[in-house]
């Protein structure tokens, strides 16, 4: 049976990906980076359940996942994991601080995509958890430089990897959870996880090949770049 891959799977988001989908009946591996203190992971814990130690900023650890999915096919890869990163204004944002957040919103999921390719089912399909913070077009509150920039160049490497792998028979899109209760969301987020991952799963459900390079809204709806 093919399985679901889901990184940043210990809390929020990835964590309630995982909740739901063993729900469904779902094979699925989720990677974290610290599996012994992931509590509400393990909490989980099943048969269906594999626990993988996976740090996405560290390309020996993303080298290693290659290793461990010998044998194994993935016919879903959700891109979950990701910063906020701090220094967000004109006035604070600090280069390095900028290169880390690129480095783990941007550039690795890219080289993760390469790494999980070769184990895909065809058809196969790729979620990136992407944000609306990232469309320029709905940009009308200006500064969170760092996290907007890292999420804007998620949705051209999410494009780019729909043309790309066209043939290859994956459908690829980039997905808005919603303002979501999480650790990064906040307190005053507008709904809870379980209802951003109810909606993205529906999403992901009905992704074809028509819908591939799209960005859309938890809710289904389609987000202007």
């Amino acid at each position: 049976m093919a399985e679901v891959l889901i990184t940043g799977a210990n809390r929020g988001l990835g964590l309630e990906f995982v909740r739901q989908l063993l729900e469904r009946g779902e094979q699925v591996i989720a990677g974290c980076r610290h599996p012994d203190q992931a509590e509400s992971l393990q909490l989980l814990a099943s048969r269906s359940l594999t626990i993988l130690g996976l740090d996405v900023s560290d390309i020996a650890s993303v080298n290693a996942l290659g290793d461990f999915l010998t044998g194994r096919q993935l016919s879903l890869y959700i891109n979950n994991a990701g910063v906020y990163g701090s220094g967000q204004s004109l006035e604070d944002a600090d280069p390095d601080e900028w290169m880390r957040v690129f480095r783990v919103n941007t550039i690795m999921p890219l080289i993760l995509t390469r790494t999980v390719l070769p184990f895909m089912t065809r058809p196969g399909k790729l979620a990136f958890l992407s944000s609306k913070m990232g469309s320029i077009t709905d940009n009308s509150g200006g500064s969170t430089y760092i996290y907007r920039s890292s999420k804007t160049a998620l949705n051209q490497v999410v494009k780019s990897l729909a043309i790309d792998l066209a043939g290859q028979q994956q459908s690829v899109a980039a997905l808005h959870p919603g303002w979501v209760r999480t650790d990064m969301g906040g307190p005053n987020g507008l709904i809870d996880a379980e209802t951003s991952v109810a909606g993205m799963l529906a999403v992901i459900d009905q992704l074809t090949s028509a819908g591939s390079g799209h960005f859309f809204n938890y809710d289904g709806s389609e987000i202007p770049w």
